[in-house]
């Protein structure tokens, strides 16, 4: 029991941030799912750079022409940018600070998406269906939606983020 003859539940959501804690102290559902998801994110991106780095020359992607050697640089330097981003983000950044790291990862987004679109290192001749229009509005919404993001944080700058007990 508790105060006010309340039972205390260890999975109740409404219980203070220092009642709940980890190995490092107190921490909140929120915070700890974060976490996980800056991971995971960290995990994809590594899977991504070894696959990027890797598939010329692979059957992975037969439609890759060797032009993708001229883009290759530019989705690396972007994929890892997101590593040290999400690595930066585990340590419980303030929001101004991952505001930023949003908008220099969307920006270079936008910068290798339009390489990508320039160079178009891809060749479909050899399907039916009309891949390379497909590709270049991918790409294209790809850019649209990364500035979009890029422009999302930046309210986060300015704003201080209110606390909610």
């Amino acid at each position: 029991m508790t105060l006010a003859g309340t039972t205390h539940n260890p999975f109740d959501k409404r219980m203070a941030d220092s009642e709940r804690l980890d190995a490092k102290g107190p921490v909140t559902t929120e915070a700890g799912t974060a976490r996980l998801g800056y991971v995971i994110a960290i995990v994809v991106n590594v899977v991504l750079l070894v696959v990027v780095q890797n598939i010329l020359g692979s059957d992975l992607a037969p439609f890759l022409t060797a032009d993708f050697a001229l883009v290759e640089p530019w989705i690396t330097l972007s994929l890892t940018a997101s590593i040290l981003a999400n690595v930066v983000y585990l340590r419980n950044v303030t929001p101004q600070v991952k505001a930023i790291g949003q908008i220099v990862i969307n920006l270079l987004s936008v910068v290798v998406t339009y390489r990508i679109l320039v160079v178009f290192p891809f060749d479909f001749t050899g399907y039916d269906f009309d891949w390379e229009t497909v590709a270049r509005v991918v790409l294209i919404l790809a850019m649209v939606g990364s500035f979009i993001g890029a422009a999302a944080e930046l309210p986060k700058l300015i704003t201080p983020r209110t606390v909610r007990r």
